[in-house]
């Protein structure tokens, strides 16, 4: 098979090319999340299907024939202290075999190069406190590793117990 002209070539034969997904990927998605699941040791979290990935992510299919080595998946958030608009790097993840070749340098490049054309104030993400690798990887990306911050989170019947919470008009009803 012949290097696509927007590959990207590593060593030999090995090269990678950047595109967004479409529903076509779903299974490998699925997969790859599956496997960062597992990497994470987080599989008891992991409820992703096919159908909600593709509901929830694409619109159209299209065909392929690649093998699928990593995905990244972003969305906007905003910063209210530099009063700008940014991305949020939900998952970055590169399989076990296509590790160490530049894939996730590629990856979030491309995300970090979006935001800085799109005039946007940062991009973020969060890294498991021992996964050493990745840290060192982001570091030597010139990004900060911030100590000082955790993660909340709301999910499941904590999540639930606010359904009906909110008034007409958008405001949310005062305990009582």
């Amino acid at each position: 098979m012949a290097t696509p002209a927007n590959a990207t070539t590593f060593s030999g034969e090995v090269w990678a090319e950047l595109r967004l997904a479409d529903a076509s990927d779903v299974p490998h998605i699925h997969a790859l999340i599956h496997q960062m699941a597992e990497f994470e040791l987080l599989t008891d979290l992991f409820a992703a299907t096919h159908e909600l990935l593709t509901s929830t992510l694409f619109a159209s299919p299209r065909g392929g024939g690649r093998v699928t080595a990593g995905f990244v998946i972003c969305f906007p958030n905003y910063s209210t202290f530099l009063s700008k608009p940014g991305l949020y790097v939900e998952d970055i993840f590169v399989r076990a075999p296509w590790r160490r070749r530049g894939l996730g340098r590629m990856m979030l490049s491309a995300v970090a190069g979006k935001a800085a054309e799109l005039g946007m104030g940062r991009v973020e993400w969060c890294v498991l406190d021992w996964n050493k690798n990745a840290i060192d990887f982001y570091e030597g990306m010139g990004a900060e590793v911030l100590p000082q911050w955790r993660i909340c989170r709301l999910t499941g019947a904590a999540l639930d117990k606010y359904k009906g919470n909110q008034e007409e008009g958008g405001g949310s009803k005062a305990a009582e």
